[in-house]
């Protein structure tokens, strides 16, 4: 359990650093709208009255309260760390190393990285049940009092956000940052399924025994095993269920073509796997 702790921990503090330099180095200097308190950040920091890190700061310590106030103690601590490490860690850069602008003269590489970086640390988050704070906070606290469609609701204000900075900014900023809003939605969800993908395995044969030891010893890992018949020969068959990494599911297919050249085997990839050894709901 200490271990699971101990990567837990460090698992959300690499996401969320990496969210940090992500929107520090590439999307505030860059005008970059797309994306909740940081995206409103980048357009209360053009008006001078306060930078786009310090702003990011106030407004998650004032959700934080919020959600403390509704949830109670029942507020996640995964939610509170990350929040504040994500905001103290603006803070930090924006004193350590100010930014007057961007890396490059090359805004289309810039918003690359600015999208890359906090999608993959928010899909980390995510895959572990946690979440960088702000307007995830405002989501849970809507969704406890009203009927509002939470989805919708956050989409339509990274929109309204990413449409502002077309008349604070300009068009082409504008329309980068739409470009961005656009990208990092379905990027999310696919480096998260990147991350859980596995090899499901069917396999048919007549000797299941050396399969399902190969599986248990050398693999660590369980199977399933079925009686079935032939449709075609009318003979009588088995079929293995399981479920592997892809590093695994290399080695077992390559051992099952050894030992029985004959088997019938049913590969397909899958990101959501509930269950021990894998996800637990």
């Amino acid at each position: 359990m200490n271990k699971k702790k101990i990567k837990e921990f460090l698992l959300l503090t690499f996401s969320t650093l990496l969210i940090a330099v992500g929107i520090y180095f590439f999307k505030f200097p860059n005008n970059f709208t797309f994306g909740g308190v940081t995206g409103l950040a980048v357009l209360v920091a053009k008006t001078g009255l306060i930078n786009a890190s310090d702003f990011t700061f106030i407004i998650n310590m004032v959700l934080l309260l919020m959600g403390f106030l509704v949830f109670g103690r029942k507020f996640g601590i995964k939610t509170t760390y990350t929040s504040i490490l994500l905001s103290l860690s603006l803070s930090l850069l924006e004193r350590i190393y100010p930014m007057n602008a961007p890396f490059t003269d090359e805004p289309m590489l810039e918003l690359c990285f600015a999208i890359a970086l906090p999608a993959l640390g928010s899909a980390i988050l995510f895959n572990i049940g946690a979440s960088s704070g702000g307007t995830d906070i405002i989501a849970m606290v809507l969704k406890k009092y009203t009927n509002v469609n939470i989805g919708k609701g956050l989409l339509l204000s990274d929109l309204l956000i990413t449409a502002a900075g077309c008349f604070v900014f300009d068009i082409k900023t504008g329309l980068f940052s739409f470009l961005g809003l656009t990208i990092k939605s379905f990027m999310v969800d696919g480096v998260i399924e990147s991350i859980n993908l596995c090899k499901y395995f069917n396999v048919v044969c007549n000797k299941p025994e050396p399969i399902c030891d190969y599986i248990v010893h050398e693999l660590n890992r369980s199977a399933t095993v079925c009686e079935a018949k032939g449709a075609f020969t009318g003979k009588h068959k088995y079929i293995v269920f399981t479920v592997m990494g892809r590093h695994e599911a290399v080695l077992l297919r390559t051992y099952i073509r050894q030992i029985d050249p004959d088997a019938f085997i049913l590969i397909s990839s899958t990101s959501e796997i509930v269950g021990k050894g894998f996800h637990s709901i």
